[in-house]
């Protein structure tokens, strides 16, 4: 019998790509549904699951990737400038239905600032941050920027009941971090954690917080880049 050398973790990230691609496509025929059905889904819970599953997958998928391609050493950043305020609404913008589905209001609270990072990682990390909070939150989500220390901090707050003390975390994770014992890998923290550590200025890097309270009273994450 031939040895064929097949490279699981190759075929594993290729079919994981296809995945990602079909629950794209998945999710836009989702929106198109509820912009032509308005009046009946808004107030289906079955079809905010089915949405919002749906999203939770779509970002899992995205996770998987970058970790594989971090474990590859092939996940770089491509830092260009952006104006942030107009970053965040334009992602926002892609969960507004399913906020309004849920009725859970979101605003954005950001200084009129620029920022200079890889447009594609952190829309990575908003839709795992963003989702996150739907699926903890009471009523209430607030996207913030603002300047600190030299870093621009772009956060994700809601009022729901917080992270749990363990959960609670400033600087960078490592895999070796992660609890498997848990039932909950954190593997979206480990890829928010990765990509924040991707982007540098000289001697500073970025790194993330986790802690509770802020306007909302909630859960509060921080992502810090330089």
């Amino acid at each position: 019998m031939k040895n064929r050398n097949i490279d699981f973790s190759m075929v594993l990230a290729l079919t994981v790509h296809d995945m990602k691609n079909s629950l794209g496509m998945l999710l836009n025929s989702l929106d198109e549904l509820r912009m032509e059905n308005e009046n009946t889904f808004d107030d289906s819970s079955k079809f905010n699951t089915l949405q919002y599953e749906a999203e939770r997958i779509h970002n899992d998928l995205v996770q998987l990737l970058g970790i594989y391609r971090l474990g590859e050493n092939n996940l770089s950043a491509h830092v260009e400038e952006h104006f942030v305020p107009d970053f965040l609404s334009e992602h926002l913008a892609r969960h507004t239905p399913l906020l309004k589905g849920l009725d859970i209001e979101c605003s954005i609270v950001a200084e009129d600032i620029n920022g200079f990072f890889d447009a594609d990682l952190l829309t990575g990390v908003l839709n795992n941050t963003i989702n996150n909070a739907i699926r903890y939150t009471k009523t209430r989500i607030r996207l913030t920027a603002n300047e600190q220390d030299g870093y621009l901090v772009i956060g994700v707050e809601d009022d729901g009941e917080g992270y749990p003390e363990h959960m609670q975390h400033s600087g960078t994770l490592s895999f070796k971090s992660l609890d498997f014992n848990t039932g909950s890998t954190s593997l979206g923290l480990l890829f928010v954690s990765a990509v924040a550590d991707l982007h540098c200025e000289g001697e500073r890097t970025g790194h993330i917080k986790l802690h509770n309270g802020g306007p909302l009273g909630g859960g509060v994450f921080e992502l810090w880049l330089p």
